[in-house]
C-alpha cells in the first residue's frame, strides 16, 4: 500500500489513535533532501527562513537574486519552476516599507506586491508542487478592528489609509491561495506574521519599519554625539514585534502541519507602546540623550496585537524578548555596517530579488 493510501485509510477511521499517526505523516512530508525554494531569501523573513531550514538540515535551498530571477516577469518565474521543479515553496518576497515609504509609493506597493504573488502562486500550480506557503503581512488587518486581531477579523471593515495599497495587494494574495486551494486542492496556505525584526531588516532612514528606523537614529545620535532623538508620532501606540528567526521556526512547523484555506496569525503575544519600544533601543544602542516624540506626525493604528492562539495550539512559542532580539539585531547591523551605507541596507526597500547581492 503507497503512503498516501496509508494516509486516507487513517483519515478515514477518524479515530483519536489514527488521527495522531495521520499529523505524524503530515509532519514527515518536507523531506531533508526535498527541493525548497524560497522567495526573498535576501530579506528580513527569507533570510531567517533559510537559516532555520539549513540548520535543520534541509540540504537543496533554492535561492535567486534578481539578476537571476525577476519575479515581476511571468514567463521567467514559470521557466524557473519547469527547470528547478521545487517541491515546496515560502513565498517571503515582498516590496516592503515604514508609513512613509507607503504613503509616497502605493503604485509601486500594490503593483509589485500583486505582480509577485500572483506569479508565483500561478507557477506553483501549474507545475504542481507539493506545498505553498506565503507571507501576509498583519497590516491587512481593519484599523478599527478589535483586539487581538483574530484570522477571522479580516475584511471586516476599513483599512488603515497609511498602508491600504500594499494591504490590499497582501489580501490579493491570501485570496490566491485559498481559492486555489478549494478549486484545485492545491496545498497552498498562508501565515500573517506580525510586525517583524532581526538581522537584515532595512535601515534606510525614511523607508523603513519603526523599530530599525530607530535603531538608526539612535546609532548615528550616539556617533554623532547628538543631545537628543525624534520619534515621529505621540509614542503611544501599541505594536507587538516577532525576532525573525523565531517566526522562521513557527512557518517551518506550518508548513510541515497546517492544512487549511484560512491563513494563520503568527505573533509574539507581548505588546509594548512606541514610547517603549524607543527606550528599549535607546538602552541596546547605549545613546545617552534625551528622546522627543513629534505628534505632528502621524500614529497609524493605535494599538494592533494579533490573536496567535492557533500556532500556540501546534506547540510553537517566541523564544526571544525584545531586548534579547534588539540587542542581537544591533549586533548584526554593526557587523555588516548597515549604518553607514546611503540606505542604510545593500537591499532597501524591498525584500525580494530586486535587491542587489
Amino acid at each position: 500500500m503507497s503512503k498516501n493510501a496509508f494516509k486516507l485509510t487513517l483519515y478515514v477511521t477518524g479515530s483519536e489513535w489514527t488521527y495522531n499517526w495521520a499529523r505524524v505523516t503530515i509532519l514527515l512530508t518536507v523531506e531533508k533532501h526535498s527541493k525548497i525554494f524560497v522567495a526573498g531569501h535576501l530579506g528580513l523573513a527569507g533570510s531567517a527562513i533559510v537559516r532555520e531550514l539549513k540548520s535543520q538540515g534541509f540540504h537543496q535551498v533554492l535561492t535567486k537574486t534578481r539578476e537571476e530571477l525577476d519575479l515581476l516577469h511571468q514567463e521567467k518565474v514559470n521557466a524557473f519552476f519547469r527547470k528547478e521543479k521545487p517541491e515546496y515553496v515560502f513565498v517571503a518576497a515582498a516590496r516592503v516599507g515604514g508609513i512613509y515609504a507607503n504613503s509616497t509609493y502605493p503604485a509601486d506597493f500594490i503593483y509589485e506586491n500583486l505582480v509577485i504573488a500572483t506569479n508565483l502562486i500561478h507557477a506553483a500550480h501549474e507545475n504542481k508542487i507539493k506545498k505553498l506557503l506565503y507571507l501576509g503581512s498583519s497590516c491587512i488587518y481593519p484599523r478599527a478592528t478589535a483586539q487581538p486581531m483574530k484570522e477571522e477579523a479580516l475584511l471586516s471593515g476599513p483599512l488603515e489609509p497609511t498602508n491600504e495599497a500594499y494591504a490590499i495587494a497582501k489580501i490579493a494574495g491570501l485570496k490566491l491561495c485559498k481559492h486555489f486551494y478549494a478549486q484545485y486542492g492545491d496545498r497552498f496556505i498562508s501565515a500573517m506574521p506580525t510586525n517583524l525584526y532581526g538581522p537584515h531588516d532595512s535601515y534606510h532612514p525614511e523607508n523603513s519599519h519603526v523599530l530599525p528606523a530607530l535603531m538608526r537614529r539612535f546609532h548615528e545620535a550616539k556617533e554623532k554625539r547628538l543631545p537628543e532623538v525624534v520619534v515621529w508620532g505621540s509614542g503611544t501606540p501599541k505594536r507587538e514585534f516577532l525576532y525573525s528567526d523565531d517566526l522562521a521556526k513557527a512557518l517551518i512547523l506550518i508548513m510541515n502541519e497546517y492544512e487549511s484555506q484560512e491563513f494563520i496569525n503568527v505573533g509574539s503575544g507581548i505588546e509594548v507602546t512606541i514610547k517603549e519600544l524607543a527606550e528599549t533601543i535607546k538602552k541596546v544602542v547605549g545613546y545617552g540623550g534625551r528622546l522627543i516624540f513629534d505628534p505632528s506626525k502621524p500614529d497609524g493604528m493605535m494599538r494592533k496585537i494579533m490573536d496567535s492562539s492557533k500556532i500556540r495550539a501546534l506547540g510553537w512559542r517566541a523564544l526571544n524578548s525584545l531586548e534579547e532580539g534588539i540587542a542581537k539585531s544591533y549586533a548584526s547591523a554593526l557587523e555588516h555596517r548597515a549604518f553607514q551605507s546611503e540606505n542604510g541596507k545593500r537591499h532597501s526597500l524591498n525584500s525580494f530579488s530586486l535587491l542587489k547581492k
